[in-house]
């Protein structure tokens, strides 16, 4: 947990990837790391025995009717970009929503993160949506892009 935190938290600190403001603590991280099951996984990317990136499929919304969509998240260490880490971790994603029934995987991206739009389009998503200044986060205005894959599940 605490390698997944320190990756996740230089994004807070330095990127619109995440809206998040403040540093993820420990203890919401690992709050976090509970809600996901066999159903929504947390993998990792490991290189050198040490974990390089993280992607998770989490519930989309909470209603019953969203039970067979979810979102993803890949977040790679930024000394390990453009290795195809994002690629790989995003496809395992993608392979296991499909094995476990899932029909869609939703993407909600920062528009200005041209690399996760082309990672997300490279592996079959779609952009559905596009949120006008939803987010603010030094000192600018964020769109929020929705990107989908179907699955063809269910």
């Amino acid at each position: 947990m605490p390698a997944i935190n320190a990756i996740y938290n230089y994004f807070v600190v330095h990127s619109t990837c995440t809206f998040q403001i403040e540093s993820e603590t420990e203890a919401a991280r690992l709050a976090w790391f509970e809600r996901h099951d066999a159903a929504h996984p947390v993998i990792v990317a490991v290189a050198g025995g040490e974990v390089i990136g993280w992607g998770a499929l989490s519930r989309f919304y909470t209603r019953e009717a969203f039970r067979h969509t979810v979102e993803n998240s890949v977040y790679v260490r930024p000394d390990c970009h453009r290795l195809g880490v994002g690629r790989q971790l995003l496809a395992e994603l993608v392979s296991r929503a499909t094995a476990l029934g899932q029909h869609a995987v939703m993407a909600a991206i920062d528009s200005a993160q041209a690399g996760s739009l082309a990672l997300h389009a490279g592996l079959g998503f779609v952009e559905v949506g596009r949120l006008r200044e939803v987010g603010y986060k030094f000192g600018r205005w964020l769109d929020l892009v929705y990107m989908q894959r179907l699955l063809g599940a269910n």
